[in-house]
């Protein structure tokens, strides 16, 4: 499964797979592209195995405070590009993952590194609070 992100800088459009062992580049211009997909119970071991930090939000779109979230995530893939990966799981159609995590309350935003859980973030925070949780691990 993939998933089309535009290049900030160039405009092209990139189809992203939910795993991969490198930083995915645009494949116009070569830079490197905010890294964010979409995964589910069948595939989150693929897309949380990757070389950067992964910031794993767990939504649904019944939520207005993951609504209000996911720009600033968007935002945030943009700017650590390179460095972030975000991979966002609908916990309705993912209730394994849901239940792994033990999320009650959405948004979760859990922060991997290497494989292990090194930080969790509940609730809808500001991006000034989620940057600062998120740049201890990266």
């Amino acid at each position: 499964m993939s998933q089309i992100v535009t290049c900030p800088s160039c405009g092209a459009k990139n189809r992203l797979a939910v795993g991969g062992a490198g930083v995915p580049q645009c494949g116009k211009c070569h830079d490197r592209l905010p890294w964010i997909v979409d995964a589910g119970d069948a595939d989150f071991a693929t897309a949380i195995d990757a070389p950067t930090a992964v910031l794993v939000d767990l939504w649904a779109p019944w939520c207005g405070p993951c609504r209000a979230v996911a720009p600033v995530l968007e935002e945030l893939a943009r700017d650590y590009a390179g460095k972030l990966k975000i991979v966002k799981v609908n916990v309705d159609h993912n209730p394994q993952i849901a239940a792994s995590h033990r999320a009650q309350s959405i948004p979760m935003l859990v922060i991997y590194r290497s494989g292990k859980i090194v930080d969790t973030v509940i609730g809808a925070q500001p991006r000034p609070a989620i940057e600062a949780r998120l740049r201890a691990h990266l």
